[in-house]
This record gives C-alpha cells, structure tokens and sequence, in this order.
C-alpha cells in the first residue's frame, strides 16, 4: 500500500480481489460468503508475518494473496504453514519460493525469477549483451533475481563483471550507476522492480548510461513502470511478462472494467495474477464445501486445471508452481502507440512448459525423487 511497489500491487490487488468475488458469485450462483480484508506490510518480513498471524488466529481470515517483497512472502509463507491456511503468491519473486521454501500451503501464481531471468536474460545476451553488471535490490527477490540471471548469462558464454547491493526504496542511485558505468559492462541488469526499477532507470539517462552504449536490462518491469516512465524514456527496454492488457478481446474487455473503477489506471501483471489466483482459490473451496484445511484446499487447486479469461488454460504443479504461457515484449516507441497504455510490442511467445523451471531443479521437498 505504500513504498516502491505500491503501484503496481496495492489498492488495485484489493479491487482485483473484489472483482474475483464478485464475478465468481455472480457467474456461478455460489452460496459462498467472501469478505476481502486488507493490511500494508510496509516491505518489511516482520510486519508481514505478524499480520499474517493475527488474521489467522483472531480474525478468521482464510487465504492471504498477492503479498509483494520475496522476503515477506517467504515469511508469510510459513506463517501460513503453521496455521494450515492458504497462501497464493502473486507479488513475491523468489524462485524458492517453489524451491527449497516450497510449502503444501503454498501456490506462485505470476512470475519468478528463474522466468524473468530465462526471458528477458537470455534474450539480451542472445542480441550481443554478453558482459553484465547488476544492480541488486538488497534483500531475498533481488539475490535471487541477480543469481538466475547470472546463470543464465554465464551458460549462455556471457561474462558478470560486478554488481551492487542497493537498498530497497533508495532514492539516490548515483553512486552505484557510477560502479555500473565504470565497469564498462554492455549491459546493466537491473535487479530490482517498481519505484527502484523507474528511478534507476531515469537517473541512469541522466548520467548518459545508454548514450555511452551500454544497454540497461529491466529484469522485472511491469505496466505500471512503463506508464510511470512514459515511452520516451522506456521505449525499446525488452522485458518478460505473463500478462498484458492488450492482449485479447478478454483481457481488454476486463482490463477497461478494472480501469473504470481504479481512476482510469489500467491493470498490472500483479492485480491479473491476485483477480485470477481468487477465482481458482474460491472454486476449489466450493468444490470442497470446506475452508478450513489449507493443505486439502491447495492440493485441490493442484488437483483442478484453472481455466480464466486472463491467462486462459493451465495447471498448478506439485511445488505449487502455476503454469501459463510468459511473453517476451518490447517496449514501443512514442510514434507506434496508438492509444492509452497501448505500451507493448511481442517479440516472443514462452510456452509454458519452457517458461518455467524444470520441475525437478528447484530442490522443492514436495517433489517426489524420480
């Protein structure tokens, strides 16, 4: 609700949220009853896990969505486990999430790391970006966003010259562009997201990073970053996403409706992921007629393909990993938008059985050894 992330999740995961309630009663005529409650965790583990507990413990509340920041989502995640509750990920990044923190409570509706770094990573350095130096937001996503990507430029014969830890919410970047362009790296891999990613990404056009000729890759971008920036400024960043509002007569026709009640804003990736993960959380709790036993209820969204008008058809695997096709877009040009939030070209379609980590890599203790 507040901080560096806040467009991009927030208010709008609420209406999202609302919105998934509201359509699945209507759609369906359940008799279930579904209240939406929301908190700010401020970014901070802490926050997170003691809210978690709360709602759980006195306030009866049953799953906990969205929930930004990889280090909160690794604790409200096992805060969830504890309690035997639900806990759909849409926000967090962190391949462990799916990895070695894997949890039976657990499903990662969106994106990860290993995806973005597979996406956009690999797509760089097959068009020449083969040196890299990473700014790293310093906490769990940003290590595990700068490790996949590193992997992924490395096996691909490309070179990691450096990197720096930056602060989450830093206003001043000056000092680690500098590192960056000191480095002479061809490309600067951001490893960060939402407000870090915009001012990173605007400071370093003032320090001339892209006139010099060194490129900067935005490993996590979402629309609202796009918008913030405006397309003279992003135009040309190559980024991954699983979802684009633009995308079909579907996703436009919910993506107004969102839009009309959020003060115009259109939807990013993350409140698709919290409207999306809801509708498929309230029909396995209908198919069970129980909302008590999260392990039960999770296994059941494992158990059922989902099937929405956002991500279309897919399934959720036995780490809990959500799979659905991810794009490799490029950011248009000021000349080739036509209308509003009309941002994004497709350079590439991921299936979803390549878009994600194998599923016998992530070290998930679900995951039976074959």
């Amino acid at each position: 609700m507040s901080g560096p992330y806040a467009d991009l999740t927030g208010t709008g995961s609420v209406l999202a949220a609302k919105m998934a309630a509201e359509d699945y009663v209507k759609a369906t005529g359940s008799k279930l009853k579904v209240e939406i409650i929301s908190a700010d965790h401020q970014n901070k583990p802490d926050v997170g896990s003691s809210i978690a507990r709360k709602w759980y413990d006195t306030e009866g509340v049953d799953m906990i969505t969205d929930v930004p920041t990889s280090s909160v989502a690794l604790a409200v995640s096992q805060v969830t486990t504890e309690k035997n509750k639900v806990n759909v990920n849409t926000g967090g990044g962190s391949s462990d999430l799916t990895g070695k923190s894997c949890s039976p409570n657990f499903v990662h509706w969106l994106y990860d790391t290993w995806m973005l770094a597979h996406g956009t990573g690999s797509a760089v350095v097959k068009s020449g970006g083969d040196s890299w130096f990473f700014l790293t937001a310093d906490y769990a996503f940003g290590h595990a966003l700068e490790r996949d990507t590193s992997d992924v430029v490395k096996a691909s014969g490309g070179k990691v010259l450096g990197s720096v830890k930056v602060p989450l919410g830093t206003s001043d970047f000056s000092s680690y562009l500098l590192q960056a362009q000191s480095s002479k790296a061809k490309v600067v891999g951001l490893a960060n997201a939402g407000a870090d990613f915009t001012n990173s990404v605007k400071q370093a056009a003032e320090f001339g990073i892209v006139k010099g000729g060194q490129k900067m890759a935005g490993l996590l971008v979402f629309i609202t970053d796009v918008h913030g920036l405006g397309l003279q400024t992003a135009q040309g960043l190559q980024l991954t996403e699983t979802f684009y509002w633009d995308h079909d007569d579907n996703t436009r026709a919910w993506s107004k409706r969102f839009a009309a009640a959020n003060s115009g804003k259109y939807p990013s990736a993350d409140h698709a992921g919290v409207y999306a993960s809801v509708l498929h959380y309230l029909k396995a709790v209908d198919a069970l007629q129980d909302d008590t036993d999260g392990k039960a209820i999770v296994a059941k969204m494992k158990a059922m393909p989902t099937d929405d008008i956002l991500f279309g058809k897919g399934t959720i695997r036995e780490d809990g990993r959500k799979l659905h096709p991810a794009y490799l877009f490029e950011v248009k040009k000021p000349s080739e938008s036509k209308y509003p939030y009309d941002y994004y070209k497709l350079l590439q379609t991921i299936p979803a059985d390549k878009a994600f980590r194998p599923l016998d890599e992530g070290g998930c203790p679900l995951v039976a050894k074959k």
